[in-house]
């Protein structure tokens, strides 16, 4: 297993999982918004407002190329957007294997920490029942770029360590297919 890239909306626990199961294969976990604010020097949330969304999708696309150039085995946690952007979702299934994470949005929201809410940007100032809504609308409109993944997992009744156990499973049937 190369690469291995976790997608799905913000909040659904792809950096916590991502952590999780390199740490369990002994490989390199990676982030793609800590690569993006490493490059930039700036928070995600800081690099929306003052430099716009299309500097930032250019800047995380050439994160995407930085991690497949490097080659390797890694444990890819993808930015909520990044699988719909260009052709990103289309590099990521040439370059390794895709899992979609699928979770409903009132359990993201009742995930996501106060932490969470502020440095996402398209989230300020909405309640909790705005978020549901808005967080509904927004997947409905993510899912045909994520349903693209190689895997999908329903996420909604395990816990990370049931996940991660699943994953690797799953990733190991795909491989010897």
């Amino acid at each position: 297993m190369p690469l291995l890239f976790l997608v799905g909306y913000m909040g659904c626990g792809k950096s916590t999982l991502a952590r999780k199961i390199a740490r369990r294969l002994g490989v390199e976990s990676v982030d793609t918004d800590r690569l993006v604010e490493e490059q930039e020097g700036a928070a995600v949330a800081d690099i929306f407002r003052y430099e716009g969304e299309e500097h930032f999708r250019r800047i995380e696309r050439e994160a995407l190329e930085r991690v497949i150039g490097r080659g390797g085995t890694q444990v890819v946690s993808t930015g909520g957007g990044l699988p719909v952007w260009g052709d990103n979702m289309e590099r990521m299934n040439r370059a390794g294997m895709t899992v979609y994470l699928r979770r409903p949005a009132r359990q993201i929201v009742q995930r996501m920490s106060p932490y969470g809410r502020r440095k996402r940007p398209r989230l300020q100032g909405l309640n909790d029942e705005e978020l549901v809504g808005f967080m509904a609308r927004d997947m409905i409109e993510r899912e045909p770029f994520y349903a693209r993944a190689r895997l999908t997992i329903d996420c909604a009744t395990f816990s990370d360590e049931e996940l991660v156990e699943i994953i690797l499973e799953k990733v190991k049937n795909e491989e010897s297919k």
